[in-house]
């Protein structure tokens, strides 16, 4: 099976929407629930502010994707893998393509109750810095999370 970290490409646009969806839903069942997004929803946003405005890459493998990453400046807007592919590397994958891209620095956000999320991230060296709340609808409690080279030199 061969796995590939490439950019995206508008035939990808049904599979990645749908994969980011489905993690949503099982990272954050109840935050989702309560939402009431729906597939729709998830596939109008992702167009107008994922597609708009982030050079997303997908980690393919043989031809089908199973992960994405989503990068605006050195902000990761999403790093999603498809929960039927969860603990196979693919997060930790496209997390390597990410400190290609920004060797230096790299911040996100992720929902305090996305335990899945914040495990990954501190497991791998990002460092919680700030505590919030996300912008409405959602008003979630977030976290800011901060990945630096060389944390002496911010």
């Amino acid at each position: 099976m061969q796995s590939t970290i490439r950019l995206y490409k508008p035939e990808d646009f049904d599979d990645i929407t749908r994969l980011w969806f489905e993690a949503e839903t099982v990272a954050m069942p109840k935050l989702m629930a309560r939402m009431g997004h729906t597939l729709e929803d998830a596939r109008e946003y992702f167009l107008r502010a994922v597609v708009a405005e982030d050079q997303i890459w997908v980690y393919e493998r043989s031809g089908a994707p199973l992960g994405f990453l989503a990068i605006q400046g050195d902000f990761i807007d999403r790093l999603y893998v498809g929960p039927a592919y969860h603990r196979q590397g693919i997060g930790q994958a496209l997390l390597m393509k990410a400190r290609q891209l920004l060797p230096k620095h790299m911040w996100l956000y992720t929902h305090v109750a996305n335990k899945m999320a914040r495990s990954f991230y501190e497991k791998n060296g990002f460092v919680a810095e700030k505590f919030g709340v996300s912008p409405e609808p959602e008003s979630e409690p977030d976290v800011e999370y901060h990945w630096w080279a060389h944390p002496l030199h911010k």
